[in-house]
């Protein structure tokens, strides 16, 4: 409980904060703090004044109101802190419970105190590193992987960590060589007897396809178009997925061979079996993946496609499907040990999912208010992603910010989140939060919003597609990389390229200029939800025959054991 007189200071130092006199704040939240020590609000608004001020000491100070908040909190839902503090294995079972409902803050803190008692084991330290990727404690989280991997040097363990570098700065280059660690380690090449597949004329070409599950999950929207649209009469289809049941939906014409049994020898050893021309893997480098199996060249031709598209640092992968032909990709090549293919205009087709509800003008116009929002996942919300929305909204002082994720029922990371935007001189109750929904309330949440924010250095994926699919616009400002190559196409795609700003200026500038008008915003939106289903997003089939021509164009290549074409002459065939 806040005092009086502490209330009032908290106040004053708030005002100051966001003012921008942070110095004058950091010594009115410290003369509260040392008045009463275990002000929880006062000692988020010193860590908010300390990073304000870009003070060294602002990481601590915000851990310290972090787990002060935490242990409140687990408290008042009946933990024994104290027993936390000396039983290990209470406070790591706390933690899972915390975790399986996305309390991942709480979850973290208690994780914290089972490994400051003794439970180091590399399962207890992937716990800890995934409860602080899903904060954004990103280079925290490679801290706990990487001391997981060297407890337990398991291929599985050690592939943790290579995905969250893509949310760190010069994230495809620190992705690029945490993947090629990982291969060294875990998927050498393995001799392989030479392929004997014929040419493909009178013939079908035979494509596989690789992901622990194709449907019932995210990849669904993006395997759907492809395997329901896949010509019979020209390709023959097989999916490699960990069992069979999972994919009884697909067309009866679909073969499914699942490898979910089989050790990677004998699974390269199937699909060799099976004849596959073209070996595609939709998974990448996430729990789940066979990525080894393709060290094995089970197939003469093997892509990597989907789910991210980094490389996967396997010298055995041949080509990695890109996006938009128009794009340069020449400066992208160093971080790939496969050539890139580009199918433009579009990396991807999308299925909505079902129910969308019918389109909706600006909440803005209503409301009154004017309503910033991102779904997208916390890590993602990194530093210099929160200093150019905190811009936006500065320049917006009508605007508020809606915070949408699972993980973002923890009210210690949204606290926290609320922190980090004050040091940036935005009031915490203009950023607002909401969890996870499905169904019909998921869709209904598009409807408050009137402008989708993006990310960098890693942007949206399906969220930036569920957004314009249900006529939200996406403002984004693609970065010079693989993840900012991508939405650039998506935009473009969706006809919306006025939306891929090139700096932070045009950013913040695009986004009070749209909020200033409501009518605007509302013009905006009639153009989303059209340019989306009217375009190559929604081009099923078209995404389709792209890839079954890209995927015949490579084999034929193998075939002819000519080099792979200069990038060149692949954009130009695209």
């Amino acid at each position: 409980m806040t005092e009086p007189s502490a209330s009032s200071d908290i106040t004053r130092g708030r005002g100051a904060l966001l003012a921008g006199a942070a110095p004058v704040a950091v010594q009115i939240f410290r003369d509260v703090i040392a008045e009463a020590p275990a002000d929880l609000e006062a000692r988020y608004w010193l860590a908010s004044a300390l990073l304000g001020a870009r003070d060294p000491q602002a990481e601590a100070a915000m851990d310290k109101a972090r787990t002060l908040h935490a242990l409140t909190e687990a408290h008042a839902l009946g933990v024994d802190i104290g027993r936390c503090q000396t039983d290990a294995a209470y406070a790591g079972q706390l933690a899972d419970q915390f975790y399986a409902h996305r309390c991942v803050a709480l979850a973290g803190v208690l994780r914290g105190l089972a490994l400051a008692n003794g439970a180091a084991d590399a399962q207890s330290l992937l716990g800890y590193g995934l409860a602080l990727q899903h904060q954004g404690r990103i280079d925290e989280a490679c801290g706990a992987f990487s001391a997981a991997a060297s407890a337990n040097p398991s291929s599985a363990v050690r592939q943790f960590l290579i995905y969250p570098q893509l949310f760190r700065e010069d994230g495809d280059a620190r992705h690029f060589a945490a993947a090629r660690d990982w291969v060294a380690l875990h998927a050498p090449a393995h001799p392989a007897a030479p392929h004997a597949n014929p040419p493909r004329e009178a013939r079908k070409l035979r494509i596989g396809y690789v992901a622990p599950r194709f449907a019932g999950c995210q990849l669904e929207q993006f395997m759907a178009p492809l395997l329901d649209n896949h010509d019979p009469a020209a390709v023959e289809v097989v999916l490699y997925p960990q069992q069979a049941a999972t994919e009884a939906a697909w067309p009866s014409w679909i073969q499914t061979h699942p490898i979910g049994g089989l050790d990677d020898r004998a699974a390269a050893a199937l699909i060799r079996a099976d004849r596959i021309d073209v070996l595609a893997d939709c998974w990448g480098h996430t729990a789940g993946s066979r990525l080894p199996v393709f060290a094995h060249r089970p197939a003469p031709v093997q892509v990597a496609w989907i789910n991210f598209i980094q490389t996967t640092g396997l010298d055995q992968m041949d080509y990695v499907l890109h996006a938009d032909a128009s794009a340069d990709l020449t400066g992208m090549e160093a971080v790939y040990t496969e050539r890139l293919w580009p199918i433009g205009p579009v990396f991807n087709a999308f299925r909505p999912a079902a129910g969308r509800l019918a389109p909706t003008r600006a909440p803005a116009l209503q409301t009154g208010q004017v309503t910033f929002g991102s779904f997208n996942h916390p890590a993602k919300l990194s530093d210099a992603t929160l200093d150019v929305w905190a811009a936006a909204l500065r320049q917006a002082p009508n605007a508020r910010l809606l915070l949408k994720y699972g993980y973002f029922i923890d009210p210690v990371l949204q606290r926290v989140t609320q922190a980090r935007f004050a040091a940036r001189g935005v009031a915490p109750e203009r950023i607002a939060f909401a969890g996870h929904s499905g169904g019909a309330a998921y869709f209904e949440a598009f409807g408050q919003i009137d402008l989708m924010f993006d990310c960098w250095p890693a942007p949206g994926s399906t969220t930036t597609l569920d957004a314009l699919s249900n006529g939200v616009p996406v403002l984004a400002k693609p970065t010079p990389t693989s993840g900012g190559l991508y939405v650039r196409a998506i935009l473009n795609a969706a006809g919306l390229a006025d939306l891929a700003c090139d700096s932070a200026e045009a950013f913040v500038g695009k986004a009070a200029e749209l909020a200033a008008d409501a009518n605007k915003l509302d013009a905006l939106r009639a153009r989303v939800r059209p340019g989306f289903d009217n375009g190559p997003l929604a081009d099923e089939a078209g995404f389709t025959r792209r890839v079954e021509a890209a995927f015949g164009a490579m084999f034929d290549l193998w075939r002819s054991r000519a080099p792979a074409p200069p990038l060149a002459a692949v954009k130009g065939a695209a």
